[in-house]
């Protein structure tokens, strides 16, 4: 037994006092075998002496009567007792005895008369001048150094009860045992501690703790007054009404006692009695002394097996150390030289705000923050005060007196391991905030005191839910490193997270984030700056002018600022803002500024949104719906993620892939502006992209179209130009319109000094490109087109430009808005291929090789060039196609012809003009009335040349022919279906359509087949099949004459009708067949006119003979008339002036 242990220890060391002191005084037995109570003689009687004053000497006290060698154990009283419950060899020690009966287990009981007895003796032991004698000579030397003791009048017993109060700095051994040993006597009652019951005499009667009367009580009730006097002054600071205020006097009483009785729990009676069991549970091998037995009890408080009234007992005593940390012996010697250093606490105010636990924490945590050496011993005691508060709410009177409601409505039976405080916290941030206002301020303080984001073993409740992630995720941080929370927070919402750790993280963090000073590595790094930028104060201070929500926003705002703009963050405290950002960016709640302002918002237009990261997204999503403050706060916090897209931590999560694989020299870039975004950008379709990291980035283009400020790049090239030339415009898309449209008009107007600087020019392009690539980053043409794309683009992503190709493709058939808004953006394309982002992707490797070189203006061109080449990709080639298709639709839409053909086509085509409404196209109108000038030969030069290129491409293509195609669909799916379906278009179906002239049955269709044997007479190369059977005819007999004006035609008609000249069969042949279809077409399409009649001769085969006979005719009318004479009647003069 560990009892017997000690008193067998105890009992050694009083003999040594003994052998000390004999020779000074050979009549005083400190065993106590000579002090016998005077009373013993009335004791059978039951009546306790100096019942009206308990603190009097007793009967015969100051004339103590003197037996040789009296001893307790033969008192008939006491027994019985002494031989049920204390060993034999005990007997012999007064000392030894009395331990043993005091100390006797709670539900065994020992007669009245044996507690009066042992009463009195006590009272004897503590009054006698004899034991005073002895701690005379015992501490001596301790007496001179203590003043206080060295002036206390003798003989009342104050002596010792002095030396008991300063026990802690006796440095003699054995004076240190004798007055411990003089402690456990004097502990045992309250009536035997010096000035106690005079103190609160009334507040025990008011209270009532008990009687303060000799004998109504046994010994293990005295130890009750205490705790009941203890538990009322716990208890007055967590009552707002119906309180009773003990006075200050008996405060300043029952803490001394709480103080003295901190080294030893065996001297906090009502504590020993009611853990005694606990203790040999759970703390056997801890030796008594210096708190170590409270320390373990406390470790221990919240085992299951852990008995209600000791845990009761136990918390009473934390709310105490709580109200003054000198009632931990452990903490107050850990200590004591750090708060005498940094000046933490006031020697003579015991009972002030410097006495409290929250204060010392603070005052030490503040030195630790700034840098200060604090020892490790100090500082492991704060660690487990720290734990202490975090794991029971109930210490924290602000707590309790402040959070009861939601307490008793939200976290009831929770109160175990630091599980009603993360309650509390789940409820600050929580959708509604259940928190009251000084509930959360309470909160936030008690956070602070505990300071959890130095070591996360302050949270019992995060520890334990968060182990497996620390054991996988975070196991190369040592264990207690604040980078532990950080390394935690990089995980969240990750494969190694669990959701009660996420939980409890997050319920941390939202309070951590509410004062910069509670994340130890930011503060560290820029306590400096903070002071020098945002004027703070200590850690433990706190100013109205700049609260600590505040000093964040603060440094953010210095974060990102140029040179030019001011003073800066240094690097390492930049480092960490950004750190802090990146966290701030998972969870819209852990930035203060952000929920405080959006809070209605939040509730209107995202409640639905709960999933990580989305509830920022929703805002930015209705930012022009936002409240005037929130939107500011959303505002500059897209603005600044578009300097430093890394702050989107759940978005660079999800496209590590793609920025390993493409990103990572702009990535790994201290100072990102805007080059990461810009990259993933342009990396959107590579295959490492997967669907998380597309829709992240596309979001932000979308939000970047708000405002032109959240584009960083564009923002800073362009932001005096913007200034300048498109003052008071805000959203994105209408400052790039207003800025394209004075390049373009500058460019136009050959102005030698453009307006726009070239470093905007430069970002403007970049901007314009991207925008092409998804049909929401044009929110004119995407609100204009959203029924469009409803309907016919249903299924079609918007990446990679396929709804707009979509809706390209399905032009014909969408609303007018609608089509005209993808008719001028046809426009803008064809005029800046660049634009044109199908073209342009599909294309990209055949541009590398046949136009690398070209203009970006000409890049379509140089395509149509080169798209018949063997080396042309086949998805390349029908894109270029399909461009041609959509360029011959309308003159328009092509830029070449339409500055080619500027004077001709007002000039030829001006009632086709006159009909034209904007933003719809003319289908090929203005094209085919060009055709026909070309084949009457009337076009200008330019002009000309464009129109032959169109007449070449689409007659090899009758898909290039808008009119051909619209007139004789129905033909060229019953006549040519074959043709029409090869892959590879050479002209065969325009052959067909000619051969079967004589089937075809609607009249435009006729016409426009008519047509193309009409421009077939202009030139050879308008038709393929013939110039493809007579090519070698043509090297052969007419190489010398130049191709246009239908020479090289003439040319082969002549050879064909001289017998001299033989040409090939399948030429011969086809130039007969061509004849038959001439002749065909001019009876059913006779000449219009003179001026048409007058051309078809010019074209004919057989121009000369049809001159010649023309000139016969002519000269004949001139001989007839100059035989015949006049013809009619001369008229005389008379008739003339009539």
């Amino acid at each position: 037994m560990a009892a017997c242990r000690r008193v067998q220890l105890l009992l050694l060391l009083m003999s040594v006092v003994v052998s000390v002191c004999v020779s000074q005084a050979p009549k005083a037995n400190v065993n106590g075998n000579d002090v016998i109570p005077a009373q013993i003689k009335n004791h059978g009687q039951g009546q306790a002496p100096n019942a009206g004053n308990p603190l009097a000497p007793a009967a015969g006290a100051s004339q103590p009567r003197r037996i040789t060698g009296w001893k307790l154990a033969e008192e008939e009283a006491c027994r019985e007792d002494l031989t049920r419950l204390c060993p034999k060899h005990t007997w012999n020690n007064n000392l030894a005895v009395l331990e043993c009966l005091q100390d006797r287990k709670e539900d065994t009981e020992i007669a009245s008369d044996c507690n009066h007895l042992l009463w009195n003796y006590k009272l004897n032991l503590t009054t006698d001048p004899k034991f005073e004698s002895v701690a005379v000579e015992v501490c001596k030397s301790t007496i001179t150094e203590i003043k206080e003791c060295a002036e206390e009048e003798r003989g009342k017993g104050y002596l010792v009860s002095c030396l008991v109060d300063h026990r802690a700095n006796i440095t003699e051994y054995q004076c240190h045992q004798y007055i411990t040993k003089m402690t456990a006597i004097i502990f045992s009652d309250y009536r035997l501690i010096c000035g106690f019951m005079g103190k609160c005499r009334e507040d025990v009667n008011a209270l009532h703790c008990g009687s303060i009367s000799t004998g109504e009580k046994d010994i293990h009730s005295q130890g009750e007054v205490i705790s009941c006097l203890e538990r009322a002054l716990v208890l007055e600071l967590e009552q707002r009404e119906n309180r009773y205020e003990i006075k200050e006097e008996c405060k300043k009483a029952i803490l001394r006692v709480a103080e003295l009785s901190s080294d030893d729990f065996h001297l906090d009676r009502y504590l020993y009695f009611s853990c005694r069991e606990d203790r040999e549970r759970f703390c056997e091998n801890t030796q008594a002394g210096e708190g170590r037995v409270y320390k373990c009890l406390f470790n221990h408080k919240f085992e299951e097996s852990m008995s209600e009234k000791c845990r009761e007992a136990l918390t009473t005593r934390q709310k105490l150390i709580a109200q003054d940390y000198k009632v931990s012996y452990s903490l107050a010697k850990a200590c004591k030289v750090d708060l005498r250093k940094y000046r933490c606490n006031v020697d003579n105010l015991p009972r002030a705000r410097e006495a409290r636990l929250s204060y010392l924490l603070l005052c030490l945590e503040s030195a630790v923050h700034r840098g200060r050496v604090v020892s490790g011993e100090c500082q492991g005691e704060m660690l487990d005060y720290r734990r202490m508060l975090m794991e029971d709410y109930s210490l924290s009177p602000e707590i309790v007196l402040n959070c009861r409601g939601e307490i008793d409505h939200h976290c009831s039976g929770l109160h175990r391991k630091g599980r009603t405080l993360h309650c509390l916290m789940r409820l600050g941030r929580g959708e509604k905030n259940s928190l009251g206002a000084t509930c959360q301020q309470a909160l936030q303080t008690l956070i602070q005191e505990t300071d959890p984001g130095s070591d996360y073993r302050i949270d019992r409740a995060l520890n334990e839910a968060c182990e497996s992630v620390m054991q996988t995720a975070c196991k190369h941080i040592r264990t207690g490193d604040p980078m532990i929370l950080s390394c935690l927070m990089e995980h969240l919402y990750t494969e190694k997270m669990v959701e009660d750790c996420e939980h409890r993280l997050l319920e941390l963090q939202y309070f951590i984030s509410r004062d910069w000073k509670l994340d130890p590595i930011l503060y560290r790094k820029c306590q400096g700056d903070a002071v020098r930028l945002c004027h703070t104060h200590g850690w433990n201070e706190t100013s109205e002018v700049m609260p600590p929500g505040a000093v964040f926003s603060c440094l953010y705002r210095h974060a990102y600022r140029t040179e030019e703009q001011g003073r800066r963050l240094s690097r390492d405290c930049k480092a960490e803002v950004q750190r802090i950002l990146h966290q701030r960016a998972l969870d819209v709640k852990l930035d203060p500024m952000l929920q405080e302002r959006c809070m209605t918002d939040l509730g209107k237009w995202c409640s639905e949104k709960t999933e990580s990261g989305q509830e920022l997204e929703c805002l930015q999503d209705h930012l022009e719906d936002l409240i005037s403050d929130c939107r500011d706060v959303v505002g500059n916090l897209t603005e600044l993620e578009s300097e430093d897209i890394q702050i989107e931590a759940l978005l660079m999560r999800a496209c590590e892939p793609v920025i390993q694989a493409y990103c990572h020299e702009v990535a790994d870039n201290q100072i990102d502006t805007g080059d990461l975004m810009e990259c993933l950008i342009q990396s959107k379709h590579q295959k490492e992209m997967n669907e998380k990291c597309m829709v992240g980035v596309t979001h932000f283009q979308l939000v970047q179209m708000k405002d032109f400020r959240f584009s960083y790049k564009f923002k800073m090239a362009c932001k005096e130009d913007v200034l300048k030339l498109c003052p008071n415009i805000k959203k994105k898309v209408d400052v790039v319109i207003c800025l394209s449209t004075t390049v373009r008009n500058d460019t136009l107007q050959d102005v030698k000094d453009q307006r726009v600087s070239v470093k905007c020019r430069k970002q403007l392009r970049v901007e314009e490109l991207e925008m092409s690539e998804d049909i929401r980053l044009e929110p004119e043409l995407y609100d204009s087109c959203k029924q469009d794309i409803g309907k016919y683009c249903q299924n079609v992503p918007y990446g990679n430009a396929q709804v707009i190709e979509c809706l390209k493709e399905s032009k014909k058939q969408l609303t007018q808005r609608c089509h005209q808004r993808v008719f001028k953006l046809q426009e803008t394309e064809m005029v800046d291929p660049e634009l044109d982002y199908t073209l342009m992707r599909v294309c990209k490797q055949m541009i590398k090789r046949f136009c690398g070189d070209a203009d970006t203006k000409n890049m379509l061109q140089c395509l149509k060039q080169n798209k018949n080449s063997e080396l042309m990709d086949p998805k390349c080639k029908q894109m270029i196609t399909k461009r041609q298709i959509t360029q011959n639709t309308d003159y328009r839409l092509n830029p070449v012809l339409r500055k080619a053909c500027k004077a001709d086509i007002p000039k030829f085509c001006q009632n086709i003009l006159n009909k034209a409404t904007d933003g719809s196209e003319l289908e090929g109108q203005v094209i085919s009335c060009l055709k026909l000038k070309y084949a009457d030969q009337r076009l200008s030069p330019d002009c000309e040349d464009q129109i032959r290129v169109i007449l070449q491409e689409s007659a090899l293509d009758y898909r290039l022919d808008p009119q051909l195609h619209m007139h004789c669909m129905e033909e060229i799916t019953s006549l040519c279906a074959e043709e029409a379906a090869a892959q590879e278009q050479t002209g065969q179906v325009e052959e067909c359509l000619k051969v079967n002239l004589l089937k075809i049955k609607q009249d435009t269709c006729k016409k426009e087949v008519l047509n193309i044997l009409k421009e077939s007479k202009a030139d050879i190369f308008v038709d393929p099949v013939l110039h493809t059977a007579c090519a070698l005819d043509i090297k052969h007999h007419c190489a010398a004459i130049p191709p246009g004006r239908g020479r090289q035609m003439s040319c082969l008609m002549e050879a064909l009708e001289d017998k001299r000249v033989r040409l090939q069969p399948e030429c011969k042949k086809r130039l007969q067949d061509r004849i038959e279809m001439w002749s065909y077409a001019a009876k059913v399409a006779p000449a219009e006119g003179f001026s048409d009649l007058a051309m078809q001769v010019m074209v004919s085969p057989s121009k000369n003979y049809i001159l010649l006979m023309i000139a016969l005719c002519v000269s004949m009318l001139f001989v007839v008339g100059l035989l015949c004479g006049r013809l009619t009647k001369r008229l005389t003069q008379e008739q003339k002036d009539r």
